[in-house]
């Protein structure tokens, strides 16, 4: 798919274009010479308009003619109706090339009653287990949506009506961990239908940086977070909450506030990493064993409002309030370096998401829009365009089947849609 007017339109694979040149006839404006691209004819088509008809001893079916005065202009075929005087359309050149209509949502969740954050799924269980949703509004309130039903099988409240922006689950459903604009991260003990705090986290910090998670054992989890110094980040052992680190830029780096975390690690049992996004458009690795950076890197000349990483590709994106995505990697000496960069029709990007398969990302735009990206070399793919105020969150649901593989995207204007895209890449 390719994007045209913020429309997500389908372009045919073409192959390497051959030319030939054709005498007179129904290929040829007004039956003087004209060179002609060969590409593929699918067959299903060629009797369409007269212009590509079986038993043609030119065409037959495995190639059909695009005239020189549409190939000059890029090859593309004038839409039917705006033909040129003498050409021929192509007949599945301009099929392939039609406007698709926008795709729908599967469905959309609402009822939220406010403004949603964060969105985060829990679909990985075994049958029987309900596929769920949780999310995050400005109202302060959590709200658990079975995907069968899409309805709310349980709203909590603990962020004393401050908005929430950070849900994740801690290895199952039974186990949520929230935060608010409270400076409070909860966590939630949801087996057997509780809804109950069982502990939380005093984070001193005003800002709105989303809290990340790693798993590094059994029961044993790390969490990194804003601290109470607008430039330090802190890392705490969960569920003990104990301090491993606290990261502090060197004196005289004017990084200001993270914006962003992601806790990675290349592998079960290697050394736990952070890469964290600032206000000065910085991206820092951090080595927690030792708390020094291990690398910094300019990505934006405004704050990082959202990161994703690739640990498997040594690979991340990046993006901020400009008309950029940064996309950066991660040689064998630890070095952060730019990998290249993408120019956005519309600035401003709310969050990044990575598919856990790797194989596409998801952008969730001030612009309204989500985009979806190839992630081997960032081809854009579909402009998602539903919501009708800025997309703050997008996520990719956790199903282990890939045909029921979602895309979630949470909106101001207080409704989920719910996308099934690109199941089958």
């Amino acid at each position: 798919m390719r994007l045209r007017g913020g429309v997500a339109t389908a372009t045919a694979e073409r192959p390497r274009a051959s030319a030939r040149r054709v005498r007179g006839g129904r290929h040829s404006p007004r039956g003087a010479r004209a060179r002609e691209t060969v590409i593929p004819c699918h067959g299903r088509q060629r009797a369409a308009y007269g212009g590509c008809r079986a038993g043609d001893r030119r065409c037959s079916g495995y190639a059909e003619f695009v005239p020189a005065r549409a190939a000059s202009r890029g090859g593309k075929t004038p839409p039917v109706g705006r033909m040129l005087e003498g050409e021929v359309a192509s007949v599945s050149g301009v099929i392939a090339r039609m406007a698709l209509p926008p795709p729908d949502p599967q469905f959309v969740l609402r009822g939220t009653s406010a403004a949603v954050h964060t969105l985060h799924f829990s679909c990985g269980g075994q049958e029987p287990d309900v596929p769920i949703l949780f999310s995050g509004s400005e109202n302060g309130f959590i709200h658990v949506w079975n995907l069968k039903t899409h309805r709310v099988d349980a709203a909590l409240d603990g962020h004393g009506r401050k908005s929430v922006y950070c849900v994740q689950t801690m290895g199952g459903k039974e186990a949520l961990l929230s935060q608010g604009r409270d400076q409070r991260i909860c966590m939630w003990d949801l087996a057997e239908g509780r809804t109950s705090v069982t502990d939380s986290v005093f984070t001193e910090n005003v800002g709105f940086c989303r809290c990340s998670l790693l798993k590094v054992a059994q029961g044993r989890w790390l969490m990194a977070m804003a601290a109470k110094a607008t430039d330090e980040v802190q890392v705490l052992e969960l569920p003990s909450k104990t301090s491993v680190c606290t990261l502090k830029p060197e004196v005289g780096a004017k990084l200001g506030m993270p914006m962003c975390l992601k806790l990675w690690q290349l592998s079960c049992g290697s050394q736990p990493l952070l890469l964290a996004g600032y206000e000065d458009g910085s991206v820092v690795l951090w080595n927690l064993s030792t708390g020094k950076a291990l690398s910094q890197l300019v990505c934006h000349q405004e704050p990082v409002m959202s990161l994703d990483f690739d640990s498997e590709k040594a690979k991340g994106i990046s993006g901020s309030s400009e008309k950029v995505l940064s996309i950066w990697s991660l040689n064998e000496q630890q070095n952060l370096q730019v990998y290249k960069t993408h120019k956005l029709v519309n600035a401003g990007i709310s969050d990044i998401t990575i598919r856990p398969d790797k194989k596409i990302l998801a952008t969730a735009g001030w612009d309204h829009r989500m985009r979806i990206f190839g992630w081997k070399k960032l081809k854009p793919l579909a402009v998602l365009d539903y919501h009708t105020a800025t997309v703050h969150c997008v996520s990719f649901s956790d199903h282990k089947n890939p045909s029921e593989r979602l895309l979630a995207a949470g909106s101001k204007d207080q409704r989920i849609s719910i996308w099934s895209i690109y199941t089958q890449t």
